[in-house]
């Protein structure tokens, strides 16, 4: 990511422009660099956008879970001062924020979710833990997308050297297990927050049923289709998930 990372105390984050407060909540094998052509759009949008990164390999076994990610993100936004965020998060992170937003709803002013877990109860992959097979790695990243080409070789060796570690691996099978625990049908209808929903048609991972599923069960939610995209829209068509996150937030007033 060629944005510098801000550490300031236990946080480490990227920042940028001024305004209406978005944060980014990436995902488990995600790293900031996946939100780059977000990060590089809202800005100059009058969005303040912070990507702040994510404790997942950093707590304590027994405190590696989805719930304390949330209340991780809360302590973040009270440390910046902040009020009114959006919050849009991808896999996991959309998961945490969904979790966020129903622990702390008086924070929240808008959510965004794409390829989110939270319903769906192999939303972390199956079959992860093949260690040391590199090309069963690539084949499991490439199929994240619908273009296996934007698993980029970087991606591959970032998740094969995840998987290669042993906490690392322990603390992602623990986090799996935590989003299964956690999974939120009951939650969803009491959710009041405006959603904006975006999901890729050919996603693998979370399929378009669990888009359709969310949508269903969030009262105020609105549900936007990327063609030709796997899990991940804003990394595969970053210009589409824009340009719809743009559009809804200006007719919502965000």
């Amino acid at each position: 990511m060629k944005d510098q990372i801000i550490k300031d105390g236990k946080y480490r984050y990227i920042e940028k422009g001024e305004g209406t407060p978005m944060i980014i909540l990436h995902g488990l094998m995600g790293g900031l660099s996946n939100f780059q052509g977000v990060s590089d759009y809202f800005p100059e949008k009058g969005y303040q956008v912070l990507i702040p990164e994510l404790p997942i390999y950093d707590m304590p076994l027994i405190k590696t879970n989805v719930k304390n990610f949330a209340r991780f993100l809360e302590g973040f936004i009270e440390y910046k001062g902040l009020k009114d965020v959006i919050l849009l998060g991808n896999s996991l992170g959309g998961h945490i924020g969904l979790l966020h937003t129903k622990m702390f709803p008086e924070v929240v002013r808008a959510l965004v979710i794409t390829g989110s877990s939270g319903l769906y109860e192999s939303a972390m992959g199956d079959g992860y833990p093949k260690r040391g097979d590199y090309e069963f790695i690539k084949k499991k990243a490439e199929d994240v997308f619908y273009d296996p080409k934007v698993a980029t070789k970087e991606i591959v060796d970032e998740v094969y050297a995840t998987v290669n570690d042993r906490m690392k691996l322990v603390k992602t099978l623990a986090i799996a297990k935590s989003a299964i625990r956690h999974n939120m049908s009951k939650d969803l209808p009491a959710m009041k927050t405006p959603t904006c929903i975006i999901w890729g048609e050919n996603d693998t991972v979370t399929p378009p049923n669990v888009a359709k599923e969310f949508h269903e069960l969030l009262p105020d939610s609105d549900l936007f289709w990327i063609p030709e995209c796997g899990h991940a829209p804003m990394m595969e068509h970053p210009k589409d998930f824009n340009r719809i996150l743009a559009g809804w937030l200006e007719k919502r007033n965000f």
